[in-house]
């Protein structure tokens, strides 16, 4: 008797801005079922603008989100670029992102946050689905450790990114927002879900911040897969080694499984501190697989994901959970 079809994968990923369109970018050539969760805290540039003007939430990572799952055709990678467009003029639309002008009236158009992103999904045929953390725009804050040694709060996520202090935490305003239920629903019924790379405390971390999405994050059947950044950011992970995003992550939520720890072998080789063997010890006690492959773009943009690479990482593990990638 044959053996029966195997499906190919269910992958939520979460984050927002350039991290989360590396993910997208490698995760449509592996699976057609997947869904972005996007964080919507983003208060600067064309998105802040628009965020104050009209009260809605930011549309600049959901518009990158988008960009990223078009595909590779003719369509598709025109359709990115214009969607990506920025104005530059002397007047009121200098600065301001074509795509997020589109997004904004589509919301106006349909009085849906989700249905003005499926119809903006539709028209660029991208290879999934872009949904908000919350249908409310977020504020975050942190608690930094100046140089003094004095607590300090930090609010808004521009100055939380640039900051030149530690963060010691975080937290969003409001505590307990309006959660986009499809995100929830697709977190739970999900196979894998990929947190990262992105903005640790601003793009990565602000989900697990939200009640019912920590609580989705906590309850799914899914395997978790943590993608490291290939280098710290400058402000917000200052100083950071690869083995730190799992340090920072275990200690704050100590009952969050992770299955997968997907990091760049030369990032964690280069690391202060050995932190390649503090990495693989990081991820044996908490019972997670270490994955050390070759993931950085090797065309002199060393410090950005290379699609194909981290295409290739995700459809390993994605067979190794015994569920074939999709061809």
């Amino acid at each position: 008797m044959p053996n029966a079809p195997v499906r190919s994968v269910n992958v939520v990923a979460l984050g927002g801005g350039h991290g989360l369109a590396a993910s997208l970018k490698a995760l449509r050539r592996v699976t057609p079922h997947l869904t972005a969760v996007v964080g919507v805290s983003d208060d600067g540039g064309s998105s802040g603008r628009l965020r104050e003007e009209f009260g809605i939430v930011p549309p600049g990572d959901l518009r990158m989100a988008l960009a990223a799952l078009c595909g590779d055709d003719n369509w598709g990678s025109t359709w990115a670029r214009v969607l990506q467009h920025r104005f530059s003029s002397k007047g009121e639309l200098d600065g301001h992102s074509l795509g997020n002008l589109l997004i904004t009236a589509l919301w106006e158009e349909t009085d849906d946050l989700v249905e003005g992103l499926d119809w903006v999904a539709r028209l660029l045929d991208a290879k999934g689905k872009v949904l908000p953390l919350c249908i409310e725009p977020l504020e975050i804050y942190a608690d930094v450790l100046t140089s003094g040694g004095d607590l300090e709060k930090v609010r808004g996520q521009v100055q939380v990114a640039t900051t030149p202090h530690l963060i010691q935490s975080i937290g969003l305003e409001p505590s307990n927002p309006a959660v986009c239920e499809q995100a929830v629903a697709a977190v739970r019924n999900a196979d894998f879900v990929v947190l990262g790379p992105g903005s640790w405390y601003t793009s990565v971390l602000p989900h697990f911040q939200v009640p019912q999405m920590l609580q989705a994050l906590h309850e799914t059947t899914a395997a978790r897969i943590l993608v490291v950044n290939l280098r710290p950011q400058s402000g917000e992970t200052e100083g950071y080694s690869a083995a730190s995003y799992l340090a920072d992550l275990t200690k704050n939520y100590p009952d969050f499984v992770v299955d997968y720890v997907l990091a760049d072998v030369v990032h964690a080789d280069k690391d202060l501190d050995s932190s390649g063997e503090l990495l693989q010890k990081l991820a044996e006690s908490i019972g997670a697989q270490l994955i050390l492959t070759p993931l950085a773009n090797q065309s002199g943009l060393s410090d950005q994901h290379d699609p194909a690479l981290l295409a290739s990482a995700f459809g390993s593990i994605f067979t190794h959970g015994r569920i074939k990638p999709w061809q």
